[in-house]
């Protein structure tokens, strides 16, 4: 161990690693979704399997662990989000892979924390300082950019489509900050999903036509179910236990950077020079806006 590692605390160090395991596992979802798209299936299909498939095993986790149980009062909250943190969100971010690559996906996702920005001064009257201002204009500017480049090489140009349903799972994605000052406090991850996941499912179910996978589809949803939402969050809580929020997000700022790789090295995604420097700019908003936060761990984006 290196002098600088070795004055670091076990269990943070620990910490760095679930998080950085968790960004590799939520980097493949982009990747695996284009793989599940190539054996015939639809994206809501499988936003509907994986929401499936991963509603049996945190509710697996969730009996076995006992943590069941919600109160009432939450109840109608924590069924809403299986709608827009389920359907919409999975739905989305699906669209968001056909239309314009697992790479470019991941990069829009990212604009989470500068929605978060925005929506914590609208409804949470938290004040937007010059730093937050100029990471939100960063995030701007950077979309700006990406929208200029004239491919991607995957669809030959990047389309106001693959923008819109992008940045929509973006801002449902930086909406769970607005929860998650509410719930994720109150109630461990499995609790939360045992009961939203089955409202996502139903939510999904009339977009479909509903046809049990292929051996190659059932693989890949599979691992989105097992592997990007069960282990993924898992690992992010484990991560979120040892490190403060801000060091933990600014760490998970790697998975766009995996999945671009693995889209690269899998499917042979590429940007124009535009879109690499949008997605350097985006990505720079970020990380000046998680590394400065001095927040707890429900106040940022948590999961996929």
């Amino acid at each position: 161990m290196t002098p600088i590692l070795r004055d670091i605390p076990r269990e943070t160090l620990r910490g760095y690693l679930f998080i950085v395991l968790a960004a590799f596992c939520w980097g493949g979802i982009g990747p695996v979704s284009r793989y599940a798209f190539s054996q015939g299936m639809a994206p809501l299909e499988v936003a509907f399997w994986r929401a499936l498939f991963g509603w049996i095993v945190f509710g697996l986790h969730a009996v076995r662990m006992r943590q069941t149980r919600v109160k009432r009062r939450d109840l109608p909250w924590v069924l809403f989000f299986g709608l827009w943190g389920v359907s919409l969100f999975y739905g989305s971010y699906l669209l968001a892979i056909e239309h314009g690559g697992a790479a470019l996906a991941a990069i829009l996702l990212y604009t989470a924390p500068l929605w978060v920005a925005i929506l914590a001064r609208i409804f949470l009257g938290e004040k937007l300082n010059p730093l937050k201002i100029l990471c939100v204009l960063l995030g701007m500017v950077g979309v700006a950019a990406v929208a200029l480049g004239q491919g991607n090489g995957q669809t030959g140009g990047v389309s106001a489509v693959a923008l819109g349903w992008g940045l929509l799972a973006g801002f449902l994605y930086g909406v769970y900050y607005i929860f998650g000052k509410r719930f994720l406090r109150s109630y461990a991850t499995p609790t939360l999903f045992l009961y939203a996941l089955p409202v996502g499912v139903l939510g999904l179910a009339p977009f479909i036509r509903i046809e049990f996978p292929s051996p190659g589809a059932l693989l890949a949803v599979l691992y989105l179910a097992v592997i990007s939402t069960f282990a993924a969050y898992s690992l992010n809580y484990a991560g979120l236990k040892r490190l403060e929020s801000s060091r933990a997000a600014t760490v998970a700022t790697i998975e766009p950077v995996i999945a671009g790789a693995v889209a690269w090295a899998w499917w042979g995604e590429t940007f124009t020079i535009w879109g690499y420097l949008g997605s350097g700019l985006i990505l720079l908003g970020v990380v000046l806006l998680v590394a400065s936060s001095r927040v707890d761990g429900a106040n940022l984006p948590r999961g996929r």
